[in-house]
């Protein structure tokens, strides 16, 4: 593998333009006028009693991207002359009529630590220790958000990390329905120590760690996951827009930013046509609907007191039950109640709500151990009984609607309150097609993590992103390859049109298959495979191998590190090793068989614990008809026949939730899951 070396060895060595916190100041003095008067702050905060002129993202021992212009940004009173200097680099620029202001300086090289000073006539910021290298931006989902506390080694790895040249900043986790210039909690670059990386992404610092062996120089990280996330909630608004596919939805989220009311009631009526698409449900099935237990049809059964998780009720058709459940219970109301301002205040609901009182949607959350407060519209409330029901969805362990019923109640706005400890009663509809989310949701919903997340980030200069998420996508994995272009095309146009694009492979979890078959897992694996494939910014990171069936969160996230460092290495920096290890390229029948090409070997095919690759599968044209093939390894192809297959069109590898492999590079990389056509023999 070829080294990479782009700067010093030392980060606080000398480079070219560098300037001592000695030299800014002077600086400053023949910039500004002799009479400003001079303030000072540590922290990197502002002085003389004002807000912050910086954006948050630039504070003591940030990183900022090497040899790009340099937008630096922040706020400051309409009309303020705000002067900027970092190393020998200034500005001189007046904030807009909205208080914005931003000055481009010019590019430096990797160095530092500089200092960066912020002017008006009236204030100061400054801010210190100030490194230029390549920043990175680590986005997805939980296996993304996975400290290095939950890593391989932890104890160790925790007690031997330290290095001024790796900066972190994690972005808070909250979602919006609008874009967002500011982050919704208080930020902090932090170098690395047993201290700071605790808590830190795992793959994103094992990442950076593993590149800096080649590219030595200072490294951002910026920490942006959620675990659970879906890829929609991490794409713009414009983005989804143009894409068309989620019209209705984000016309509710507009509605939503107006009146919150009004957008559940009509996401109600979305999620209503849901239920009533559904096989089997008859056309005046709606368990919603406000009436009393006696006319609601067969199906409800009484629930626990206590409630809790389905699957500790001790009951064998829930005991591992993931899905939908309806939960009812009816409360009496005064009339002097009813016609007071009230919210419906529930306990966690575990993972996903949707709520209806006296058949109105109210609400609807994501998160399994947030509590739910609902305001109702004037009008909806009753003398008399009143119906509140509860749609719980659960795709993942546990499940249900939280205990005890005292958790739960309306809130009156004269203070008092009615519990809803009446008897709750329970459905439980089958079925895996799983309900709509409502667009509003922090980490299932349209925009809303782009919006709370990535929009504060706008104007940030990266080197790259990495990208691991789909496992919540995994229901809908055929729409998944446009979805995740979307993405990718939606934060270049933010980032820089050929921002660089690294993506992890989903690794493999559940039991092992027994036969050929589908698997939304594999599918999706191979919508990432394809859409990394398609673009020479992108590349892949193939963990089919380092997962485990048991935990959805595996926790070697050294070798993904240095994995994704390969990666980068390849399409960043133009290292000639192959960026994903062995990959597929062509397939062709010669005689009874059928070879299969492959490109991007590093060292040679190897067979690891037999004699043969497993996980290969010939496929007719008809569903159903893919067939576990014997295979023989011959140079940089693999040879592959299925006497039950006459007429196979494609070819599958590691085709399943948790399938098993066996072939790799003597790189130690394996071949990744994929599915490609079967094309003639090139005469």
């Amino acid at each position: 593998m070829s080294a990479t070396r782009v700067a010093p060895s030392r980060v606080q060595a000398s480079v070219p333009g560098r300037r001592t916190g000695r030299t800014v100041a002077l600086v400053f003095a023949l910039l500004l006028p002799a009479a400003a008067p001079t303030l000072q702050a540590a922290d990197g905060q502002a002085t003389a009693g004002t807000s912050s002129l910086l954006h948050p993202v630039f504070q003591d021992h940030a990183v900022l991207q090497r040899d790009r212009p340099l937008r630096i940004h922040g706020q400051a009173p309409p009309g303020t002359r705000v002067r900027v200097a970092l190393a020998d680099r200034l500005g001189d620029v007046h904030a807009d009529a909205g208080g914005h202001w931003e000055a481009t300086l010019p590019a430096l090289p990797a160095g530092g630590p500089h200092v960066l000073q912020v002017r008006t006539d009236t204030a100061e910021q400054r801010v210190e220790d100030v490194l230029v290298g390549d920043v990175w931006l680590c986005a997805g989902q939980s296996n993304m958000e996975l400290q290095v506390w939950r890593s391989l080694d932890a104890r160790a790895e925790i007690a031997g990390a330290g290095s001024d040249a790796i900066r972190l900043l994690t972005v808070p986790q909250v979602g919006h329905p609008s874009p967002q210039a500011g982050f919704g909690a208080p930020v902090a670059w932090r170098t690395v120590s047993p201290d700071s990386v605790r808590d830190f992404s795992a793959a994103c610092f094992y990442f950076a760690r593993a590149l800096r062996e080649t590219v030595d120089v200072p490294m951002g990280l910026i920490s942006a996951a959620w675990g659970g996330s879906r890829i929609q909630a991490w794409t713009s608004g414009d983005a989804l827009r143009e894409a068309g596919a989620d019209d209705d939805a984000l016309g509710v989220l507009d509605l939503y930013r107006r009146d919150p009311a009004a957008a559940a009631a009509r996401w109600g009526a979305i999620w209503a046509g849901w239920w009533h698409d559904r096989e089997g449900v008859a056309a005046d099935d709606a368990p919603w609907r406000a009436a009393s237990d006696a006319g609601i049809g067969d199906g409800w059964l009484d629930a626990p007191r206590d409630l809790g998780a389905w699957e500790q009720w001790g009951l064998p058709d829930l005991a591992d039950y993931d899905g939908l459940v309806w939960y009812r219970t009816t409360v009496q109301l005064e009339a002097g109640q009813a016609a007071r301002q009230a919210v419906l205040a529930l306990g966690p609901a575990d993972e996903m709500d949707t709520t209806w009182v006296n058949g109105t949607a109210v609400g609807s959350t994501y998160g399994a151990g947030l509590a739910r407060a609902y305001a109702l519209p004037p009008g909806l409330l009753r003398a008399g009984d009143n119906t509140v029901v509860v749609a719980v969805l659960d795709t993942y362990r546990d499940g249900g609607l939280s205990g005890p019923a005292t958790a739960h109640r309306l809130q009156f706005d004269d203070g008092t309150s009615v519990p809803l400890d009446g008897g709750w009663r329970y459905r439980v509809a089958p079925g895996r097609d799983w309900p709509p989310r409502a667009p509003w949701q922090d980490a299932a919903g349209l925009s809303t993590l782009y919006n709370g997340m990535i929009a504060p980030l706008a104007g940030i200069a990266l080197r790259g992103a990495l990208w691991y998420q789909g496992e919540s996508d995994t229901g809908e994995a055929d729409a998944y390859a446009d979805r995740l272009r979307v993405l990718r095309d939606d934060w270049r146009s933010r980032f820089g049109s050929q921002l660089p694009f690294l993506v992890v492979q989903l690794a493999n979890y559940g039991q092992p298959s027994f036969a050929p078959g589908d698997s939304d897992w594999a599918t999706l694996r191979e919508a990432q495979r394809r859409v990394a494939d398609e673009d020479a910014a992108s590349a892949l990171a193939v963990a089919i191998d380092i997962g485990d069936r048991y935990d959805i969160h595996p926790p070697n996230k050294q070798e993904l590190g240095r994995r994704l460092a390969r990666a980068a290495r390849h399409v960043v920096y133009a290292d000639p090793v192959p960026a994903s290890g062995p990959t597929p390229r062509s397939a062709r029948r010669e005689g009874d068989a059928v070879v299969v090409g492959f490109a991007g070997i590093d060292g040679g095919l190897v067979v690891h614990g037999a004699a043969a690759p497993v996980g290969f599968e010939l496929c007719g044209a008809a569903a159903g008809s893919c067939r576990y093939a014997d295979a023989r390894v011959q140079g940089d192809t693999v040879v592959l026949r299925a006497a039950d297959v006459s007429a196979p069109v494609r070819v599958r590898h590691a085709w399943a939730d948790s399938p098993m492999v066996n072939l790799f590079d003597r790189a130690g990389v394996p071949v990744g899951p994929f599915e490609i056509a079967i094309g003639r023999a090139a005469r």
